[in-house]
């Protein structure tokens, strides 16, 4: 074997490597690789909420579907719906305390009041 032998056969390895990315890649695009039918951003009916292990083989999982909660016993040879349709939470609301933007995340709230009290300080 010599040098060029070589080095084609790295060109063609990273040649089929790559077809495998690119057919990976456009797979999940589709929505094949899920198994299921693509969604995007606001279309998500379906998400793990919280994930707690019970023991070794057994955990408990809540799902929220369309505003519905559900608790879900994993593990074993089986799985088993403990409750389902528990009404989910409202999302939490900051209130507006006046000072900053209206609906800002509470990092930049907490920014704004320490930046209020330092002014005040000052003053």
């Amino acid at each position: 074997m010599d040098v060029s032998e070589v080095l084609r056969f790295a060109a063609a390895l990273v040649f089929i490597i790559g077809l495998i990315g690119l057919c990976a890649f456009v797979a999940r695009r589709l929505g094949f690789a899920a198994g299921g039918i693509a969604t995007t951003g606001s279309q998500r009916r379906l998400a793990i909420v919280e994930v707690k292990p019970v023991d070794a083989k057994h955990r408990l999982l809540l799902i929220r579907r369309d505003g519905k909660e559900h608790l879900i016993l994993l593990g074993g040879e089986h799985s088993l719906l403990i409750e389902g349709g528990i009404d989910a939470p409202a999302p939490v609301m900051l209130a507006d305390t006046g000072s900053g933007p209206a609906g800002a995340p509470a990092p930049v709230l907490q920014f704004q009041r320490i930046v209020d009290f330092i002014k005040e300080r000052r003053a």
